[in-house]
């Protein structure tokens, strides 16, 4: 068999050869639409290829991108790692130091930024040693006190529109990204052109994402994070209709979008699709061509669930993964066997199950002593998660202790595995709560709570307690005209199979679950007010 590297080019170059009047559709901040095919898209990221060499861009160095989800965006998510350098998506919802942080941390040269973003690179750039080349993805250049900012589309517009394919090797760094740093500072994880060649392949079958040529893909979640859960390379890859869309989410602007363009595929975490909700649900306008939703970042309420199954005939397949997974490892599809089962019992199913590994990624669960536990069903211990797109090191080898001695990467969450072959996230290592010397899992709780009527969020935490160590704090989001006591919430947490000593004392009521950069609750937050 031929021995061809597996990079970024094999991604790129299908579409634009196969697929050329297939469109990419973005949605500005300001609303308004943008039309492109893949071949206008090609001829364009061949010109970044050209300009990043026009600028003396070394080979190698990493250029970073501070955009909203976009076709632009996507220029760069081939142009660079093609011609040889290292994409940086930088998370847009950071705070200018922590963004100073990680522009110095990874040593970017260059970053290509959208215009309504310079303030926030402008804030950034004042903590930081060293100015890369700014490039704003615009006609002109805003006013700004960055100096020698060039603007994107007259300096590609200079450029041939083909680039000479390199020769990349395939263990070759191509893409970085951040973690979150809900735990210290944010670790740099780097993607290989093999990894990401192999993930976006993974991407497209049917064990988890199932895109191919015939469906009009939309990413909310946020290309600046792990690759928008690697859907943009895997669209590409196969020639797929991409729709994006950029800005705060408007539920009416978004379900626009999703039937002007007959979007197939989308994905997001959950709070988009409780907040798209009620909007279909007014409009009872089905979405017709909507095949499946992606769900990940936190577990979705299995009412929610429920709900879209049900309500609007829309299956939401929850996946699972981590910056340090390129992110997707698992995705909880039901198996053929269980066509046959009650809708009751496929509901249950899909409130409890993190999903099947997908082929390639080779999961274990182990107690603290390292040891692989029994898929019984009941063993609980560290997830730990090997295969050709999960983490080897960090950047700078920063966080070892992250991996185990014989080389699998410690996820930071709790699973129990089933003689089935599912596992079950029961909660993060950090999360979980220790009452009396016995294991209280939030995220159980939090599902609990989520399907008491007038319930929106719900977020459970520690708290410390004299006498038991910890104890459960449930804090809640309720829709307007709602309210709920700490009885009603023990009731039903009694009737879903709790144990009397695992309910809580308290229940707050709050406007908002804190949520981090990308989009997950932020319990770091909720314990500082709390506890």
């Amino acid at each position: 068999m031929m021995n061809l590297p597996l990079n970024s080019w094999l991604l790129f170059d299908n579409a634009a050869t196969h697929a050329a009047h297939a469109e990419l559709v973005s949605r500005r901040p300001d609303g308004s639409i943008e039309r492109r095919t893949y071949a206008e898209f090609s001829r364009r990221a061949h010109q970044l290829m050209g300009a990043l060499d026009h600028l003396g861009i070394p080979p190698g160095a990493t250029v970073a991108t501070l955009a909203w989800n976009s076709a632009v965006h996507l220029e760069a998510y081939f142009a660079v790692p093609c011609s040889g350098r290292v994409l940086h998506t930088l998370n847009l919802r950071l705070s200018p130091e922590e963004l100073a942080y990680i522009i110095e941390d990874a040593g970017d040269v260059c970053i290509l930024a959208d215009a309504d973003l310079l303030p926030l690179l402008e804030a950034a750039l004042e903590h930081v040693s060293r100015q890369p080349q700014v490039i704003v993805l615009s006609m002109a250049v805003p006013a700004t006190t960055i100096d020698g900012v060039l603007a994107y589309e007259p300096l590609i517009a200079q450029m041939p529109t083909s680039y000479p394919r390199l020769d990349i090797d395939e263990n070759a760094p191509m893409g970085l990204c951040y973690t979150s740093g809900t735990t210290g500072r944010p670790k740099g994880v780097v993607y290989t052109h093999r990894s990401t060649f192999l993930h976006a392949l993974a991407v497209t079958s049917h064990a988890a994402m199932s895109i191919g040529p015939g469906d009009c893909v939309l990413p909310q979640v946020p290309m600046f994070h792990a690759n928008a859960w690697g859907m943009p390379y895997a669209a590409t890859s196969v020639g797929a209709k991409q729709v994006f869309f950029a800005g705060a989410l408007e539920a009416s602007s978004f379900v626009d979008l999703l039937i002007a363009e007959r979007v197939t595929v989308t994905a997001a975490v959950p709070t988009v699709w409780i907040a798209l909700a009620d909007e279909l649900t007014r409009r009872g306008e089905p979405l017709s061509d909507l095949r499946h939703i992606v769900c990940g970042g936190a577990q979705p309420p299995g009412s929610l669930i429920e709900r879209y199954a049900t309500e609007f005939h829309i299956p939401i397949i929850q996946a699972w993964g981590l910056t340090e997974t390129s992110p997707l490892a698992s995705m909880a599809w039901p198996q053929h066997r269980m066509r046959s089962w009650s809708t009751e019992e496929i509901f249950e199913r899909a409130r409890t199950q993190a999903g099947l590994p997908l082929p390639g990624v080779e999961v274990s669960i182990r107690d603290g002593e390292g040891h692989e536990l029994p898929a019984d069903g009941e063993s609980m211990g560290d997830l730990c998660v090997r295969g050709p797109w999960i983490i080897d090191h960090y950047l700078h080898h920063e966080g070892e202790d992250a991996f185990t001695e014989d080389g699998w990467f410690k996820t930071g969450d709790v699973a129990v595995a089933s003689d089935d072959g599912y596992f079950v996230i029961t909660d993060r290592t950090k999360d979980l709560i220790k009452s009396g010397g016995e294991w209280i899992s939030s995220v159980d709780m939090e599902a609990g709570v989520m399907e008491l009527d007038g319930v929106i969020e719900a977020a459970v935490i520690a708290v410390p307690d004299p006498k038991w160590q910890e104890r459960p704090l449930v804090c809640v989001v309720t829709a307007p005209g709602n309210e709920l006591d700490a009885e009603t919430v023990r009731a039903h947490l009694l009737e879903k199979g709790f144990a009397t000593w695992q309910l809580p004392e308290r229940v707050e009521q709050i406007d908002e679950v804190p949520k981090t950069s990308v989009g997950k609750f932020d319990k770091k937050a909720l314990r500082s007010r709390f506890t």
